[in-house]
């Protein structure tokens, strides 16, 4: 059991432990952020999820092992699937318990005009990538465009895994994300609620990247993961007689 500076606050796993739904954290009044993967009832934290505790200085967090839903928070990057166009904007899937809000003004710089039909700059079916502009769990998420490298992608590939995961393909310091995009010579923007965008040099190393991917979503627990995932790509780039275009 760790404690921290107010003694009347008990967190009752140590570092990295794995804790499952029901399980008391920890008790006393800690100072943290509204998170899906604690609940509080009195003075008592419990889990919510399978995941591994991270205690802080003066608080704690869950970091959860499986999910499928992304949870927003205001400035994310997303990756959003348009689901249906409206007079004045566009409903977006963005893996949320809830549909996201992309507003026809933030995309085109201006106000529609009367009976414009906005299926022209984005139909049912694109891929949008945007940020996360306003959410506060009482209305829907509304995203945004404005920015560099937002708004319709219009190439590459999309692969969705499990929002929880984002953080192993990326890695610490970029190290993942690094390793995959130098070895396979692909494109790649990882987006925060589990969809990642891919550009690839041919649709072998398109494979390869895929295939990489989802092993790092399902093996991420695995302690030497990039290691793991590097002599893995080497060795299918030796099955498929493949190199990468940049390297």
């Amino acid at each position: 059991m760790d404690s921290n500076q107010n003694s009347n606050n008990k967190i009752y796993f140590k570092s990295r432990s794995i804790v499952v739904p029901g399980d008391l954290i920890a008790e006393g009044n800690f100072q943290i952020p509204w998170s899906p993967y604690i609940y509080k009832l009195g003075n008592k934290y419990y889990s919510t999820v399978i995941g591994i505790v991270d205690p802080k200085d003066s608080t704690f967090e869950i970091i959860p092992l499986e999910g499928s839903h992304y949870y927003p928070r205001v400035g994310d990057t997303v990756i959003g699937l348009i689901e249906d166009v409206e007079l004045y904007g566009w409903i977006v899937d963005i893996k949320a318990p809830y549909s996201a809000y992309l507003p026809a003004l933030s995309l085109l710089g201006r106000p529609v005009n009367i009976g414009e039909d906005l299926r022209k700059y984005l139909d049912i079916g694109d891929y949008v990538i945007a940020r996360v502009e306003s959410f506060d769990r009482t209305i829907n998420p509304v995203l945004t465009v404005k920015g560099k490298g937002l708004g319709r992608l219009n190439n590459g590939k999309i692969i969705d895994i499990m929002p929880v995961k984002v953080p192993r393909v990326i890695g610490k310091n970029k190290s993942m994300y690094e390793l995959l995009t130098s070895e396979t010579g692909c494109e790649m923007i990882v987006a925060q609620n589990g969809r990642i965008w891919a550009n690839c040099p041919s649709k072998d190393m398109e494979e390869v990247l895929f295939l990489s991917i989802k092993t790092i979503e399902r093996e991420s627990h695995i302690k030497g993961l990039t290691d793991r995932i590097k002599e893995l790509i080497e060795r299918k780039k030796g099955e498929l007689n493949v190199t990468n275009s940049k390297a």
